[in-house]
């Protein structure tokens, strides 16, 4: 049986099981029709193939769901949700490889995970945008900031794309220095996760504060400052790496001068 992963501007179709359940849509045919002129994915897993496409014909009924993406984390299983991320960014980065960038030609699948030009033979691969995200500690606080393209009335951490030529430790310092002017030091590597909105990879860090004062680069950030644990303000969703980073910050033991 295959699995289809079905995306129509950001939503994918989830199909409703009579217990309440989301999962994929699974069968031998897609419950709708791709987009014409359009290339389908088609990935092998150790649970039979999935295949990602778009359609210009979503489905909202009894037996289908429309969901965006991000809600989609509350409703998939981490499995399922994780295979959804990673076919979403192949038909986004599909669709924005159509023509080849050297001479033109047709672009067509040559792999699950690349192309080759059916002119010249070039071959290209997905590419992800690498970015940095920290959460700086000062004493018994954590430096949270709201971003002016932030949606929602939240704050979150300093993050950035890292920049040609340099490491990610070296694109933490730079970041947190242009968007709030101090400095740090003990960088420490938390953890990576895939972002696909539409093709990242966000990688997280602790970091302490070192020196300087808090300067707003205003043109990015819209507030920002320093937060002890008993006084945060609305956080980002749980599926983001920020409020992993957040949690695991405030799950740690309160110094003395903090009980």
């Amino acid at each position: 049986m295959t699995r289809y992963f079905i995306f129509h501007k950001g939503d994918i179709m989830l199909h409703k099981n009579s217990d309440g359940i989301y999962d994929i849509p699974t069968g031998n045919v897609p419950p709708v029709e791709k987009l014409p002129n359009v290339e389908e994915i088609k990935l092998s897993s150790n649970n039979g193939e999935m295949v990602a496409f778009e359609t210009d014909n979503p489905r909202n009924d009894d037996e289908y769901e429309m969901c965006n993406l991000r809600q989609a984390y509350y409703k998939l299983d981490h499995d399922l949700y994780a295979k959804a991320g990673k076919c979403y960014e192949l038909v986004y980065w599909s669709r924005n490889n159509r023509y080849c960038g050297i001479c033109g030609g047709g672009m067509r699948m040559h792999t699950e995970i690349s192309k080759c030009c059916e002119k010249c033979g070039n071959v290209v691969w997905p590419l992800l945008s690498t970015a940095i995200i920290v959460l700086i500690e000062k004493g018994n606080e954590a430096l949270l900031v709201r971003a002016n393209n932030f949606k929602r009335n939240f704050y979150g951490l300093v993050a950035g794309f890292v920049e040609t030529g340099e490491t990610l430790e070296e694109a933490v310092i730079r970041e947190v220095a242009e968007e709030t002017s101090i400095e740090i030091d003990d960088i420490r590597y938390y953890a990576s996760q895939p972002w696909p909105f539409p093709c990242g990879l966000m990688v997280g860090f602790f970091a302490r504060y070192k020196s300087g004062e808090i300067r707003l680069q205003h043109d990015e950030i819209a507030d920002g400052g320093w937060f002890s644990r008993d006084n945060l303000p609305t956080l980002p969703d749980e599926m983001s790496i920020a409020r992993r980073l957040i949690e695991t910050w405030r799950s740690k033991k309160k110094t003395k001068s903090e009980k």
